[in-house]
């Protein structure tokens, strides 16, 4: 397992390739100035920012502990880039998301996971199912997985519906020690059989300081004018102050997850 952080690059998008109808956030993949392809996720969709701030808390955190993840990069969209874009509907888009904006390195040729082909080993089953259940994320299931297949590996692709706590924010500590009543339709829940030795090691490495040090990388621009107020550094402290709660009481979600699966297995 990784335990050091690395830094987060930025990128600016040069070239809008296609985008990815699925879902309602409208992804897409773009060509940025290093030469590479993203899938490109943008500030103007559906949940905007706290979107990417889940999506960016998720993949780091799930990187940290040694889940295979496409790395993740800042992606600078200029104001004038989706001005003859002809499609209407892609051109509000672009033009609500100038800025920065959140991007995962394309895996080119990867093939959507399929639990009916492959056989995932308990331990890393377990590991994205505790995972899931920390952040909260009800975006992995049967009809949507948001895992692939890359080089016979299995890789995570999306956390943006993960740590869902910041859409209403003010009940965070109350919703920290909630469990996690949807991992009954985790599509790995079958096959975590490990879930007790995967929190142990989980709560010993995922500590307060890094968990800070994820949640550090949230930029400011991300951070202006927060609904509730408050200001950047202290929007970083709740989400650092959830998480560690949230660990803390570890047991809670953690009954939930093996007594949906004792029920549906």
């Amino acid at each position: 397992m990784s335990s050091s952080l690395p830094l987060i690059r930025t990128v600016n998008v040069m070239r809008y390739v296609t985008p990815l109808r699925e879902g309602g956030s409208l992804p897409a993949i773009a060509e940025a100035d290093d030469d590479f392809l993203y899938v490109l996720k943008f500030r103007g969709a559906g949940q905007g920012i706290k979107a990417l701030i889940a999506e960016l808390i998720g993949g780091e955190l799930a990187r940290m502990i040694g889940l295979k993840m496409p790395e993740i990069v800042f992606a600078n969209l200029d104001p004038a880039f989706g001005r003859t874009e002809p499609d209407e509907e892609i051109q509000d888009l672009l033009k609500a998301s100038t800025g920065l904006n959140l991007a995962l390195h394309y895996l080119s040729g990867a093939i959507t996971f399929d639990p009916a082909v492959t056989n995932v080993e308990a331990k890393l089953a377990s590991q994205i199912v505790w995972l899931d259940c920390l952040l909260t994320n009800v975006d992995r299931t049967v009809r949507n997985t948001n895992m692939l297949m890359w080089h016979k590996e299995l890789w995570l692709i999306d956390f943006g519906a993960s740590l869902y706590f910041h859409h209403t924010w003010s009940n965070w500590e109350e919703q920290a020690k909630r469990p996690f009543a949807l991992v009954k339709d985790h599509v790995l829940l079958c096959k975590a059989t490990e879930l007790d030795a995967v929190d142990a090691e989980m709560r010993a490495l995922l500590t307060p300081e890094r968990l800070q040090s994820v949640v550090e990388l949230i930029p400011d621009e991300w951070l202006t004018e927060w609904p509730s107020g408050e200001s950047a550094e202290e929007v970083r402290q709740v989400y650092t102050r959830f998480l560690q709660l949230r660990i803390a009481s570890s047991e809670i979600f953690l009954k939930e997850a093996q007594n949906a699966r004792t029920s549906r297995f």
